[in-house]
């Protein structure tokens, strides 16, 4: 039996942001910068694979309680 770390997906965003304006301040060496960025990529995909299975129980709530199947969201350009 594997156990997963739950990730906090708002510490993680917060995480992230702190990440970005740091790393656009542009004051970081470049080795601090790479392993930032690595870090951040990190974050990101933990964000991304919580979202996902955000997505997965909303889906099986759906389909249990008879409601219809998600769509798919579009963002309009502004």
């Amino acid at each position: 039996m594997t156990t997963k770390k739950a990730v906090n997906l708002e510490k993680s965003l917060a995480d992230l942001e702190a990440l970005v304006e740091e790393l656009e301040s542009g004051d970081l060496p470049l080795e601090k910068a790479m392993k930032k960025f690595e870090e951040g990529i990190k974050l990101t995909r933990g964000c991304q694979t919580a979202l996902k299975e955000a997505e997965q129980k909303v889906e099986i709530l759906l389909k249990s309680a008879g409601g219809e199947a998600l769509q798919a969201f579009e963002v309009d350009d502004l």
